[in-house]
This record gives structure tokens, C-alpha cells and sequence, in this order.
């Protein structure tokens, strides 16, 4: 169950992230209304999946499509 909401998270971070040079971690929740456990569970997915990376701009995590 976990596991498939996990892919579904994904994919909406991923459309959410898809024709943008990256966004912040509150960039991603205002557009997907995720909460941070959600949002996590989807990032964590798509990092295991070495479709995103992220990195720390100004103090907030920022994420872009590989």
C-alpha cells in the first residue's frame, strides 16, 4: 500500500517539477498540496530512482528533474 502511494506522490512531484528549471521544497507543496510526510515519501522515490536531484539554495531544499 505504502509503496504505491509512494509512486503515485512521485509522479505528482515529477509533473509538478516536469518544463521547470527546479523547484523548492515549498514550490513543490503549494503546487502538488502535499503534506511534508507525503512530499518526502515521493522525493525519497524518485532520488532511488536517480530521477531528481536536489540541492540547498538559500536555506531551502530545492529539487530539479535529471
Amino acid at each position: 500500500m505504502l509503496k504505491e502511494k509512494a509512486g503515485i506522490v512521485a509522479g505528482q512531484i515529477w509533473t509538478a517539477l516536469n518544463g521547470t528549471e527546479g523547484l523548492t521544497h515549498k514550490q513543490i507543496k503549494k503546487a502538488t498540496k502535499l503534506v511534508d510526510k507525503d512530499f518526502f515519501l515521493g522525493l525519497g522515490w524518485l532520488l532511488r530512482e536517480d530521477k531528481v536531484s536536489t540541492s540547498e539554495v538559500e536555506g531551502e531544499l530545492f529539487v530539479k528533474l535529471n
